[in-house]
């Protein structure tokens, strides 16, 4: 059974089409990594998937349940943690354990196992009694995290759980998801940061509430319908994504202070580099590359913006 179902989805928010006819599914079971912009989507898709919000016109599935007429059979499965810090800032870390346990009907001593797990889990063991409002950034989102685990859910749906923490945390909370797949559970995780793509499983990349792609992070490399090139130059090369490539490259965009370009398989390095020159582009060199998830979503989008 798929742990997630979508069929034709669609949503307005705020008289904005904010989902525009989403269709795919998610294995249980997986990392699945639901990546795009601020703005794509994403946090209406989970509001939707958490039964905090019903689409427009569409269905979607949670587990095998309708998510509008058997909400109240999906919400006992899931553990849902929201874009934006949402526990009790003057309670302790302790508290705000205990208080979601109670909430889903767990108390006394059979909570008290439960949430000695879930300290340990996140090593937090050394703040149980500090206010959540004075924990740092990574702090609050383990804490997030946890709170959202107290019933063992059988799917996990996390809004962005990294933004604006630092980069050590950020690996630690991946380790936490890869462990929690590890026991079975599956976790569906928004996120901006390319490099978070290949953490996972599968991805689904979305733009202004589409899916341009879905499959693993080499599956989508491997679907570009060319080579990939990095071209460098002695000074940082750039053009707008709206430029159209000239012609044989099938893409061209900036990222860091290079360019990189999708080019037929039988191009040659010569004709890479000339093709780069034409627009007038101070290229001194071009060499083959994987391409990334990052490079899969800019090719889709530059092919959108020049159509």
């Amino acid at each position: 059974m798929s742990a997630l179902c979508l069929e034709d989805l669609h949503h307005d928010h705020a008289g904005e089409r904010a989902l525009r006819g989403l269709s795919f599914e998610v294995a249980e079971g997986v990392l699945f990594g639901l990546i795009g912009a601020d703005g794509a989507g994403k946090s209406t898709l989970f509001q939707i998937l958490s039964t905090l919000l019903d689409p427009g016109k569409g269905k979607a599935r949670v587990l095998g349940f309708d998510t509008v007429t058997e909400s109240d059979k999906i919400r006992p499965l899931i553990g849902y943690m929201p874009q934006r810090f949402s526990l009790y800032q003057d309670l302790s870390v302790q508290e705000n354990l205990e208080f979601a346990a109670d909430i889903v009907g767990i108390s006394g001593k059979n909570a008290k196992p439960v949430l000695d797990e879930l300290i340990g889990f996140a090593r937090l063991d050394g703040a149980r009694s500090r206010p959540a409002g004075k924990l740092s950034g990574g702090m609050k989102q383990k804490l997030a995290l946890c709170c959202a685990l107290v019933r063992k859910p059988r799917l996990l749906l996390l809004d962005e759980p990294t933004v604006g923490v630092d980069p050590v945390t950020r690996r630690d909370f991946w380790d936490m998801l890869k462990l929690l797949r590890s026991q079975g559970t599956t976790t569906i995780v928004s996120t901006p940061y390319m490099d978070e793509a290949a953490l996972c499983d599968e991805v689904a990349l979305i733009h202004h509430g589409e899916i341009l792609a879905k499959g693993s992070p080499a599956a989508l490399g491997a679907s570009l319908p060319g080579t990939l090139w990095r071209l460098h130059g002695e000074a940082s090369l750039h053009v707008r994504t709206a430029v159209l490539p000239p012609a044989p490259l099938l893409s061209l965009y900036t990222t860091g202070g290079d360019l990189h370009s999708l080019a037929p398989h039988d191009c040659t390095t010569e004709s890479v580099l000339g093709a780069a020159r034409s627009l007038g582009l101070a290229v001194t060199e071009a060499a083959v590359i994987e391409p990334s998830v990052e490079d899969v979503l800019l090719h889709h989008l530059q092919r959108r913006e020049t159509a």
